[in-house]
């Protein structure tokens, strides 16, 4: 590491559960983060400050007036532009070091088959079911770490799917693609803006633990914040025998 990246890390570097070697790892890391919103502002932040070594940026949206209640990656100068463009250059203001490659386009299946195999490790930041579902088959299908999160009026959950872990349930395990899901939009329904705060530093953290080898992840747990009463409920997660997605994998 250089002068630089010594002073700049040096209170990551001097958490024995990370250390230099742990933060080389960080550097070298891939991230994939997909959705620029709520979730994806403060998880571009903290991963682009940790000096994730090249963060892929996914989302096809442009910033709104309504997203600057929640969504701090981005400012009143970026409203009209890409998310993505936008989210970079905050990253950049930041950390200049970290390689960021945007990517203006829907997260379809397409597009995430080949995102996901150069990725260590995945961050679903976005705010709908199917895509949802597309990102986990893929991440199941390259064998790839996925922190996912969501939060909805004062409500929010986040969980680790691996699927090197044979033990874990991968996403369709816990929400079955078959199954009906009332879509719930912020748009309509309302975000409490601190919760996606809150979720969205989570995953970066989740993120971080797996790229650097500290502590443990959530696989296997699903980890529930109510935030009218900021009560946080963890519930165990098994793996479905019978899941459609990852059954065939194992």
């Amino acid at each position: 590491m250089t002068d630089d990246e010594l002073l700049r890390y040096s209170r990551h570097i001097l958490l024995n559960e990370i250390g230099i070697e742990g933060q080389e790892r960080i550097t070298q890391g891939r991230a994939l983060v997909i959705g620029l919103g709520g979730l994806g502002s403060p998880v571009a932040l903290y991963l682009g400050s940790a000096g994730v070594g090249h963060i892929t940026l996914v989302d096809h949206d442009t910033v709104d007036m309504t997203n600057l209640q929640r969504q701090v990656v981005h400012t009143m100068e970026q409203v009209g532009q890409s998310k993505v463009l936008s989210a970079q250059r905050a990253i950049h203001a930041i950390n200049p070091d970290v390689q960021v490659t945007p990517v203006v386009a829907k997260a379809d299946a397409t597009h995430l088959d080949v995102l996901v195999s150069g990725a260590d490790v995945v961050l679903d930041c976005s705010d709908n079911f199917s895509t949802r579902h597309a990102i986990n088959a893929a991440c199941v299908a390259h064998g790839k770490p996925l922190v996912s999160g969501a939060a909805i009026r004062f409500d929010g959950q986040i969980s680790v799917y691996d699927p090197r872990d044979a033990s874990a349930p991968c996403y369709a395990c816990v929400f079955p693609p078959d199954t009906s899901f009332e879509e719930t939009l912020c748009a309509t329904m309302g975000v409490f803006a601190p919760l996606v705060g809150i979720i969205g530093s989570m995953q970066a953290a989740e993120a971080l633990k797996l790229l650097s080898g500290a502590g443990q992840s959530l696989a296997g747990r699903l980890l529930m914040l109510d935030g009218r009463q900021m009560a946080f409920t963890e519930m165990r997660l098994p793996r479905d025998p019978k899941c459609p997605v990852c059954s065939v994998r194992h």
